[in-house]
């Protein structure tokens, strides 16, 4: 019986530097049909501006449509808080507190939730970047390589093959991976989370997402560093050299399943 792949040697990894290669990589093991891209958080709003290329917005923006204009039109693109529409999107970047306005959540109740108290336990349950360090943010498409050193990536991608990034993020190193859901302003699960906590953090695109980022109805949200990103797309590697690949093939429901689940549950490459 042939024995698993063992695991990739340091020169064989995947560059946690390198946006391009990850994104390539990306494409190719799971066909994803949006862009990852790339957040940075800049103490100094200089610093954002000498980023090449870097964009100002012309209008006042949700943070999801700025991250979706990285995303969907490939544009490196860098805001203050005077470029956001309200301190629910600046907040979560850490880029205003979280005061007692934001704290009441009042534009919330009878909309999104019945009562001020809902309003209030829902501002207090979302992860918000500290605020205090940074004045500015800017997105790019991953590939792009504009953003030296960035925060966070952020990938798009269906569950199907969310899950096999998630796969990959636990071939090495295993742990089990929890997240939560606020449900409006689900950008705070997502790379509020992440760059708060510098956790993986996956998260189901809110209504403003998808009505304002542009977010497709099938997609999910994995915000994670650069480093996380690279160790999923080396577990992405391992698992498709044992067959375990997207797209998956749906085996059928009235098949026996023995010869099916002998290829993906024992110690032989696809």
């Amino acid at each position: 019986m042939t024995k698993p792949s063992p695991s990739p040697d340091a020169s064989s990894r995947c560059d946690a530097t390198n946006g391009n290669a990850m994104t390539d990589a990306l494409f190719r093991l799971l066909r994803l049909k949006t862009t990852p891209v790339a957040m940075k958080l800049f103490g100094d709003v200089q610093d954002m501006l000498a980023v090449p290329r870097i964009r100002r917005p012309s209008a006042i923006h949700t943070a999801d449509q700025i991250v979706g204009q990285a995303a969907r039109m490939g544009y490196t693109i860098g805001i203050t808080a005077d470029d956001l529409v309200g301190p629910q999107c600046s907040a979560v970047l850490g880029l205003t507190p979280r005061d007692d306005t934001f704290n009441q959540g009042e534009p919330f109740v009878g909309v999104w939730f019945a009562t001020p108290e809902d309003a209030a336990a829902h501002q207090k349950a979302m992860h918000c970047a500290p605020h205090g360090r940074y004045s500015a943010m800017a997105v790019s498409p991953l590939n792009a390589g504009r953003l030296v050193d960035p925060d966070i990536a952020l990938v798009y991608a269906n569950p199907a093959q969310m899950i096999l990034l998630i796969n990959g993020l636990q071939w090495a190193g295993y742990r089990k991976l929890e997240w939560g859901a606020v449900g409006e302003s689900a950008c705070s699960d997502s790379w509020g989370r992440a760059l708060a906590t510098g956790e993986p953090s996956l998260a189901l695109p809110c209504f403003p997402e998808r009505r304002y980022g542009g977010v497709a109805d099938d997609e999910l949200l994995l915000a994670l560093k650069p480093a996380q990103l690279a160790q999923a797309i080396d577990g992405l590697e391992r698992l498709s050299a044992n067959g375990l690949r997207y797209p998956i093939p749906p085996y059928g429901v009235q098949m026996d399943v023995r010869a099916g689940m002998a290829r993906s549950y024992s110690p032989k490459a696809g």
